[in-house]
């Protein structure tokens, strides 16, 4: 086998096993109420692996679609956990390594996430009819403790695990599969 072709397989063994990971811990932390490892996983994933953690991403929404079957949720995973690995995928291309920053923008996206996941549901379950925001505040309101858990959380874990994730993968990790081109 050409070393291309190895390093191909390779690549896309590495994004079936990322995306084996977020389904994994998503999973393994269910019984928990909006307590989540995705979001560090998928922002690890894109600050070191870029375009291939943001494939490993879409891949666990397909995996997540298969398991719990389509809903309005499809619709905001797809664009919340997506743009979570853009973001840091950003962040890896610019080494931006800063804690507080990589901290506040996981919370930021968090906080996007629940008002992302209302404004899908009221829109998608309710229309786009009269009274549209008061339906969206109901909404949001409805899962206002669930969005805490999930800010508490992931402030937490990415104060304290994302910068020493990140550089103990960047030390065991050979360089070609770091940021891939899977065209190459």
């Amino acid at each position: 086998m050409k070393s291309s072709h190895r390093d191909r397989a390779l690549k896309l063994a590495l994004i079936a096993i990322m995306a084996a990971t977020l389904e994994g811990g998503k999973l393994a932390l269910s019984f928990l109420p909006n307590v989540e490892i995705v979001t560090l996983l998928c922002a690890v994933y894109g600050y070191v692996f870029g375009i291939c953690g943001i494939i490993a991403t879409y891949v666990f929404v397909g995996i997540e679609t298969l398991i719990w079957g389509a809903n309005t949720w499809v619709i905001t995973y797809l664009i919340h956990w997506g743009c979570v690995a853009f973001v840091f995928m950003l962040f890896g291309k610019f080494k931006i390594q800063n804690r507080l920053i990589a901290t506040a923008t996981a919370v930021l996206l968090t906080v996007a996430f629940g008002v992302l996941s209302s404004l899908v549901d009221t829109g998608l379950l309710t229309g786009f009819f009269n009274d549209f925001w008061k339906r969206f505040a109901i909404i949001y309101a409805r899962g206002f403790v669930f969005y805490i858990t999930q800010i508490i959380c992931n402030l937490l874990l990415f104060l304290i695990v994302f910068k020493p994730l990140v550089k103990r993968i960047d030390t065991i990790m050979p360089d070609r599969f770091k940021s891939v081109n899977l065209s190459k």
